[in-house]
C-alpha cells in the first residue's frame, strides 16, 4: 500500500503500553526546556495587544498529555500577569485550538481534556483561572487553518521535522546501489537523494511560514520546537542518522529473514528532515515575514529515563518504545502490523549495542518569532511606534469598558 500522510501519519493511539500517551517523555522533557521562552512570548503578546479573547493554537498536538502542559502554562502565565498588575479578575477569555491531522486520536485527547478541566477547576477553587475553551481542529498545518489575522499565539512541539510527504522526485524511482536500505539520510546517501530531502524541507517550511503569517494578528508570536541537527553538513554523522539508520537495519534484518520483501523496503522513505539552525534562519530571513526573538539548540538523551537507568539494554527498550509510539502507524500501514513486535525487539537490541559505544542525544531547535508589520512601501518593519500606539488605544478602550 502506498504511503498516505493524512491517513498514516499519527502517533500510536489509545493509552496502552505502546501508545504515544505513555511514551512521550522525550517531548515532555523538551517542553520543560522551552517553558521560559513560552512564558515570555505569552506575556509579550498579551501585554502588547491586550485581547479580550486570546486565540492560541497548538499545531501537531497529537493525543498525549503534553499539549495539556502547554495549555496549563499559557493559562498560568496570563493569570500571574493579571495578578501582578492588580487585575486578578480581569482575565481575557482563552480559546485554544488543538490541531493535528484527521487521523490523530482526538477521542483519547478529548478524554484527557475532560480530566484536565476537572483538575484545573479543583486547583483554582480559591481563585478563578482565566475562562478557557478548548476545541479540536483536524487538518494539515501545510494548509490554511484559521481566518486571516485571527490567532495571537502559535505553538508546535516536535512536529516540523515531519514533511508534507516523502521527498518529491523519489516516488516511483529506485534507490541507487549507494542508497539501498536507506530510509533517511546517512553518511553514504547519494547527493541526489540528500538534495531531494532538503528541497522538500525548504518548500514545506516556506509554505508553513506564509500560512501562519496570514493567520497571525500583527504582533502575534509563534514558537516552534523541532528535532534538528548540530552541524551544517547534512552528511556528518548525527543523532537522527543513527536513530533512523538503526531502524533501517532492523527492517533489513526482517528482509534477511524473509519476513519483508526487499522491494518494499527499497521503496520506503521516512517523510522527515532534521534541519540545522543555519537552514532554519535562512528560510525565516528569506521570507521577510517574522522577527526572530530567540533561537537556540539544546540536546536531550535518546532515553528519557536515562537518569534512572544504568544499563544499555534497558535504555534500548526505552528508546524503542518512544520511537515505536511515533513510527508504528506509518510502518504498519506500509509493511503490515504483523512485523511490529519483531521489528521493535530487533530495534531495541540494535539501539542498546549502539549506546554501549556512545551516548547519543537528540538535537532540538527552538525558535520564537514575532509577526512583522507590513508597510505600504512594500518593506517589512517591526514598527514599534505603531504597535505602542495600538496598545495604548486598546488599553484606553478597555479602561472605558467599551467592547472591542
Amino acid at each position: 500500500m502506498a504511503m498516505n500522510i493524512e491517513r498514516d501519519l499519527h502517533m500510536a493511539t489509545g493509552d496502552g503500553q505502546t501508545s504515544y500517551t505513555r511514551n512521550s517523555r522525550i517531548q515532555e522533557k523538551a517542553f520543560f526546556q522551552i517553558k521560559p521562552i513560552l512564558e515570555k512570548a505569552t506575556r509579550d503578546v498579551y501585554t502588547a495587544l491586550l485581547p479580550r479573547t486570546m486565540i492560541v493554537a497548538d499545531l501537531g498536538c497529537s493525543s498525549g498529555p503534553n499539549t495539556l502542559c502547554f495549555i496549563s502554562e499559557v493559562i498560568g502565565t496570563i493569570a500571574r500577569y493579571c495578578k501582578e498588575v492588580g487585575l486578578p479578575h480581569d482575565h481575557p477569555q482563552l480559546q485554544f485550538f488543538l490541531n493535528d491531522l484527521p487521523s490523530n486520536d482526538f477521542n483519547n485527547l478529548f478524554k484527557l481534556v475532560e480530566r484536565f478541566n476537572k483538575l484545573t477547576a479543583r486547583n483554582h477553587q480559591g481563585e478563578a483561572p482565566p475562562p478557557c475553551y478548548i476545541s479540536g481542529l483536524p487538518g494539515s498545518y501545510y494548509t490554511r487553518l484559521f481566518p486571516r489575522q485571527s490567532v495571537h499565539l502559535f505553538h508546535s512541539l516536535f512536529c516540523l521535522q515531519w514533511r508534507s510527504h516523502a521527498p518529491e522526485g523519489v516516488k516511483g524511482t529506485r534507490k541507487t546501489h549507494q542508497d539501498k536500505g536507506d530510509i533517511y539520510i546517512t553518511k553514504t546517501t547519494s547527493p541526489t537523494l540528500v538534495k531531494l530531502f532538503q528541497q522538500q524541507f525548504q518548500r514545506d517550511i516556506a509554505l508553513f511560514l506564509k500560512l501562519r503569517y496570514e493567520e497571525l494578528v500583527f504582533g502575534g508570536h509563534i514558537i516552534l520546537t523541532c528535532i534538528g541537527r548540530k552541524h551544517e553538513d547534512v552528511l556528518r554523522g548525527e543523532s537522527n542518522h543513527h536513530l533512523y539508520g538503526l531502524l533501517a537495519q532492523s527492517l533489513q534484518s526482517l528482509v534477511d529473514e524473509g519476513l519483508l520483501k526487499k522491494e518494499k523496503l527499497d521503496s520506503f522513505y521516512l517523510p522527515v528532515y532534521s534541519p540545522s539552525i543555519g537552514e532554519v534562519v535562512a528560510i525565516v530571513e528569506k521570507s521577510g515575514m517574522f522577527n526572530m526573538n530567540h533561537i537556540k539548540l539544546f540536546e536531550t538523551d535518546w532515553d528519557p529515563e536515562s537518569h534512572a537507568v544504568h544499563d544499555s539494554v534497558s535504555s534500548g527498550v526505552n528508546v524503542a518504545r518512544c520511537i515505536r509510539a511515533v513510527m508504528e502507524p506509518l510502518i504498519a500501514s506500509y509493511f503490515g502490523e504483523t512485523i511490529l513486535d519483531r521489528l521493535f525487539k530487533e530495534y531495541a537490541h540494535r539501539v542498546a549495542k549502539h549506546l554501549e559505544k556512545e551516548k547519543t542525544k537528540h538535537a532540538v531547535i527552538v525558535l520564537s518569532m514575532k509577526k512583522r508589520c507590513y508597510m505600504k512601501t512594500g518593506t517589512y518593519s517591526s514598527n514599534s511606534f505603531t504597535e505602542s500606539l495600538q496598545r495604548a488605544m486598546i488599553y484606553g478602550i478597555r479602561k472605558r469598558k467599551l467592547p472591542l
